[in-house]
Parts: C-alpha cells; sequence; structure tokens
C-alpha cells in the first residue's frame, strides 16, 4: 500500500467527510450488535449448552484479531474500499476483485434478508399489508436516508445504535445485579453456568456453535469503510479497533454468560421468543417482550440501513479500480454514490420479491451462497496483512502507529482457526450447503476476473 492506493488516488474522490468521530463511534459501538443476539443466542445455547460462552469467546477471538489486522492497515494507510484495496496492494488485482464483489454480494443479501426479517416483525402491527409491501417499503425509507447524505446516513445509525447499546447495558446491569441475589425477589443464581454441566454437549458442540455465532459478528469491519468519509480517519480507526476486544467482551461473552446465570439454560427459549426478552421478564420489568421486540426491529432496520451504505461505498471503491463500470461513479450534488446504492439496492429489490415468489429456490441460493464469504473475506484479510506489515516494516515503518499483536504468530493462529471452522462446516449438514453454495460463488467471481476483467485489463495497459 505504501505508494499505492494512498499516493495514486485523491480520499475524498467527490465524497464528503462530514461524519464525526461520535458517529463511527457508535457506528462501531452497534455493529457488534445485531438482531442475531437478541433472537440466534437462545438456538447457541440450546445446541451447546452454557459452553455457548466458549463458542461466543472463540468467535469473538477471530474477530478482534482480524480487526486488529484490518485496523493496522486502515490506520497505516487510510482509504476507500478498506480491505479491498489491501488485498488488491498486496496480493494482486485479483484478490482486489474477488473480496470486493464477494463483499458485495454478501450484503446485498442480508439487505434483504433483513428486509424481511423486519417486516415480519412489522406484520402483526399492520396486518392489512403483506408482509412483500413492508419488506419493500423498509427498503424505500432505508434508501432515501443513504441517498439524503452521508451525515443523514451518520445520524440514522447513530440513533439506531444507541438504542442496541442501551438496551444491552441496562441488561448488563440489571443482570449482574440478579445474578449476584441483589434485585429484588432474587437468589444468587450464578452457578446455573455449570447446571448439568458446562459442556453439557461436549466438546465437538463448542465448535458448532463457533460456527452458528462467528457470522454474528461480521459487521464490525464497516467501521473501517465508514472512515473514508469521516473528518478523524486514522484516529476513529485507531479508536474503534482498540476498544473492539471489550466490545466483544461484554457485549457477547458477557452477556451470553449471564443468560445462562439468570436462567437454567434448558429453560432458555431457543425459538422465535427472545432469551433476551424471557430474562428482563425475570426481572419483573413490565412489558419486557414488548421493548425488547422494538429492539429486535431496531437490530434489523440498522444492519439495514448499515447494508446499504456497505454495499453501495464498496461498489463505488471497485469502480475506482476499473472493477465495476464507470457510470457508477457519479456522485449527486451532496457528494453520495447515488447510482452505487441505486443499483445495490435494485438487487436488493430482486431478492426481497424472490424471497416471496420463489423462497425455497431463489431467495435459499442468494442466502445461502454468501453465508460462509465472511470466513473467506476474513482469511484473506489477514493474509493480506501478512504481505502489508512487512512491506511497511521496510519502506515506511512509521505508519505502523497501531501494531497487530505477536506479529506474525496470532495472524498466522488466526488463519488456522478460521481453517477449523470451515472444516467443522464441512461435518455439519445443516450448514455445509452454506460453505458449498459460498465457494460456488467466489469461484463465479474469479472466473468473471479471469475470463473478462484481467484480458481487459491487459489490453488497456498494453501488457
Amino acid at each position: 500500500m505504501v505508494g499505492g492506493a494512498e499516493a495514486e488516488l485523491p480520499e475524498r474522490d467527490g465524497l464528503r467527510r462530514s461524519l464525526k468521530n461520535r458517529h463511527l463511534q457508535m457506528i462501531a459501538l452497534g455493529g457488534i450488535i445485531g438482531a442475531s443476539l437478541f433472537i440466534g443466542s437462545g438456538a447457541v445455547i440450546s445446541t451447546v449448552g452454557p459452553a455457548a460462552v466458549l463458542s461466543y469467546a472463540i468467535g469473538g477471538a477471530i474477530v478482534v484479531l482480524v480487526m486488529r489486522m484490518l485496523g493496522e492497515m486502515a490506520t497505516a494507510a487510510p482509504t476507500l474500499g478498506s480491505f479491498m484495496e489491501y488485498a488488491r496492494s498486496s496480493l494482486g488485482d485479483g484478490a482486489g476483485f474477488t473480496i470486493g464483489w464477494l463483499y458485495w454480494y454478501y450484503w446485498v443479501g442480508v439487505v434483504a434478508f433483513e428486509a424481511v426479517a423486519g417486516a415480519q416483525l412489522l406484520n402483526p402491527l399492520v396486518p392489512v399489508f403483506p408482509q412483500w409491501v413492508l419488506s419493500l417499503v423498509l427498503m424505500v425509507v432505508l434508501t432515501a436516508a443513504n441517498l439524503v447524505s452521508v451525515r443523514s446516513f451518520g445520524e440514522t445509525e447513530f440513533w439506531l445504535a444507541s438504542i442496541k447499546v442501551i438496551t444491552i447495558v441496562v441488561f448488563l446491569l440489571c443482570g449482574t445485579i440478579f445474578v449476584l441475589g441483589l434485585w429484588p425477589g432474587s437468589e444468587f443464581s450464578v452457578g446455573n453456568i455449570a447446571l448439568d454441566g458446562f459442556a453439557a454437549h461436549g466438546g465437538f458442540a463448542v465448535l458448532h456453535g463457533v460456527v452458528i455465532v462467528i457470522f454474528s459478528y461480521f459487521g464490525t469491519e464497516i467501521v473501517t469503510i465508514v472512515s473514508a468519509e469521516s473528518d478523524e480517519p486514522e484516529k476513529s480507526v485507531a479508536k474503534a479497533t482498540r476498544a473492539v476486544v471489550w466490545r466483544v467482551l461484554l457485549f457477547y461473552v458477557g452477556s451470553i454468560a449471564l443468560l445462562v446465570m439468570i436462567t437454567p439454560w434448558r429453560q432458555i427459549p431457543d425459538g422465535d421468543v427472545s432469551p433476551y426478552a424471557a430474562a428482563f421478564a425475570r426481572f419483573g420489568l413490565p412489558a419486557a417482550g414488548a421493548v425488547v421486540n422494538v429492539v429486535v426491529f431496531t437490530a434489523v432496520v440498522s444492519v439495514l440501513n448499515s447494508g446499504l451504505y456497505t454495499a453501495s461505498r464498496m461498489l463505488f471503491a471497485l469502480q475506482r479500480r476499473g472493477f465495476a463500470p464507470s457510470w457508477i461513479r457519479d456522485l449527486n450534488g451532496r457528494g453520495v454514490p447515488w447510482k452505487a446504492i441505486l443499483l445495490s439496492t435494485v438487487a436488493g429489490y430482486v431478492a426481497v420479491v424472490a424471497s416471496f415468489v420463489a423462497p425455497d429456490t431463489i431467495f435459499y441460493f442468494i442466502i445461502n451462497s454468501a453465508g460462509a464469504v465472511a470466513l473467506f473475506i476474513y482469511a484473506l484479510i489477514a493474509v493480506s496483512q501478512l504481505r502489508m506489515r512487512r512491506r511497511l516494516e521496510r519502506e515506511a515503518p512509521e505508519r505502523l502507529t497501531l501494531r497487530m499483536w505477536w506479529f506474525p504468530y496470532l495472524t498466522w493462529a488466526t488463519l488456522g482457526l478460521i481453517a477449523v471452522v470451515v472444516v467443522t462446516m464441512t461435518a455439519l449438514p445443516e450448514v455445509r450447503s452454506q460453505l458449498l453454495l459460498s465457494l460456488v460463488s467466489a469461484a463465479v467471481i474469479v472466473l468473471v476476473y479471469v475470463g473478462l476483467v484481467r484480458p481487459r485489463h491487459r489490453r488497456a495497459t498494453g501488457l
């Protein structure tokens, strides 16, 4: 990256640096809290038992290490496109093209999934409208918020993330008081974490849990993309990546530990009822279920909002390198890449319609073919960091203001952990199809690069 993207491309490119540090820090805080935590944690606990705490800790460790690598690169060379640019600079155009389009495809699938999930939550409140209409309404509203300005996106995400963060903080405080027996009507219940044995379903179940939870962490890397439109990118990214350790420990590992202490783990709901709603109900708080449902809806809308932003900015970054059509570069008067946003949302609209017209075919393929993409992206980030770190140490060591711990050993250990998760996926029938379909997606993108993009680039450069 030294002498690469930073030197060749002006960082602004017409985009407005109107996001403040408070926006980035709240996006970083809220980005790690999704609906999968509020709802999906029950299924993880049911699968693993109290040792679900270890599953979340191992998955969190992978994310913390990847974010540290990404933070090292982003502070040394902040650029639009983040890890797409680092992969391109360190590993070649093919790696940049592949990781960029995989990432865009992943978020388009997430946008469609979250739009459908949000409609399911809204439908009981407004049953007069079919769910597909509500999904499209959510898409239109969030598309409008993204088109107005990057500041509009930032403010929307700031308040959505605030609701999630406040909810988790309240839960952590109330839950701690409850399990210590200091809450009215409660008794000391820390021992519930070892009820029926800590690893009730055995050691492999812990790995099974990691496979489930690893994808709930994906999204923490958004802060390195958003930073390109902030007024202090290096400072904001460094602060966010340093804080990811305690966010994972508190928000995920801490709250899961409290869940299995508050309620005997076999009694924790694993269906559509949030285990957090059940826990708040045990505190005796009024309308706990309704409040948590509102928070879950907020989390869904937050992911939808972030997904639209992230997909459009990655598409814009791909265009800068000639990896996407040139017309995508167009900005509106407020510095928003409106064509990149609309193209990303068009794909989302198609997926939403498919979810109701052909849920078992088209929508199934879109969602599952992006399922393991996060692991591929994490692996490419780690390999990019190995190459970029050595280059920086030779050419510009002063840029390494935020360093990966115990380099290169922890980077290699991260790649090993990712490999373990992938191998575990092959042994689990319920997620094996996600891995296989994601490999198909990656293979298609690689073939497009080899067959279409690389020959065009060679003709353009005369090589």
